[in-house]
């Protein structure tokens, strides 16, 4: 998927970018930027894609992503959606001068930020640490808010519950062409994910035979269409799961999948478990 090359709309008289988004969504398309990326969805539910990674998008949700990284949050915009409740602070390597990260005593961050070039997702208590330091860097301004972000890389650089999204062999595509083309196939597939997607109709959007179609998408998301589009389906299955959102067989009805069979096998493909197990695995983390 070729993404499209977004500006970070840094002001003049900050270092760093620092956003709060409140509404429906996220306001964005697949993109990328040069700038670092840390984004913390207080309140959110539906699929984040970072590289070729597909993950569901729950409340709490904390990303790093790396330079120029392809990415893109959904958020759920069916039945009984919530707004979106997101913190997202961007910022460059030199942002506190180009000599910075090139101290001894900051090369746990410079290697953190080498990790980031395949997204981190933060996990257990770095993520209840690093959840407060950005609420409170949010709220903040001046020097009060610079250390608020370096108190965030420290964390980050001597946790051990950072798990990475894109795969080792992820080579993203960065030129902002055929963006338009991408946007409409990706925008169809995730408005009918409920129904039968025919990689004809996908072809004809995206104005290419159905041979050259197949070969533009694996290209640019490193998967083919039944395969982003299962993911996609399996993200949402995982949310409705961990909401206890109905039966399993109504779940599976609600994400594209017309027998239960097959639900479960693809499912198993994705998460390496039974949606079954997954539920009950969650309820147990959660305490429920």
């Amino acid at each position: 998927m070729k993404p499209v090359f977004e500006k970070v709309p840094k002001r003049q008289w900050e270092s760093f970018h620092c956003e709060v988004v409140r509404g429906p969504d996220y306001g964005t398309r697949w993109h990328f930027h040069p700038e670092y990326q840390l984004t913390l969805a207080i309140e959110s539910s539906g699929h984040r894609v970072v590289g070729d990674n597909i993950g569901t998008l729950t409340d709490g949700d904390i990303v790093l992503l790396g330079s120029n990284l392809p990415h893109v949050w959904h958020q759920d915009t069916g039945g009984k959606a919530r707004q979106v409740h997101a913190i997202i602070v961007r910022f460059d390597d030199t942002f506190l001068g180009r000599d910075f990260f090139s101290l001894p005593e900051v090369e746990p961050v410079r290697r953190l930020l080498q990790r980031a070039a395949r997204g981190l997702a933060v996990r257990g208590a770095t993520r209840t640490a690093v959840t407060e330091h950005m609420k409170r860097l949010a709220q903040s301004d001046g020097l009060a808010r610079v250390i608020e972000l370096l108190a965030i890389l420290d964390t980050l650089a001597n946790s051990d519950e950072l798990k990475t999204l894109a795969s080792a062999s992820y080579e993203p595509k960065l030129e902002s062409a055929d963006q338009d083309r991408m946007e409409r196939v990706v925008d169809f597939i995730h408005s009918h994910l409920t129904d039968e997607i025919d990689r004809e109709r996908l072809a004809k959007l995206a104005h290419l035979s159905l041979g050259a179609f197949s070969r533009f998408f694996h290209s640019r998301t490193g998967k083919t269409v039944p395969e982003y589009v299962n993911e996609v389906r399996i993200g949402r299955a995982c949310r409705m799961l961990g909401e206890d959102a109905g039966n399993i067989t109504d779940i599976a009805m609600d994400c594209g999948y017309r027998n239960l069979a097959n639900f479960n096998r693809r499912f198993r493909e994705v998460m390496g478990t039974t949606p079954s197990a997954y539920r009950q695995k969650f309820r147990g983390v959660a305490g429920q």
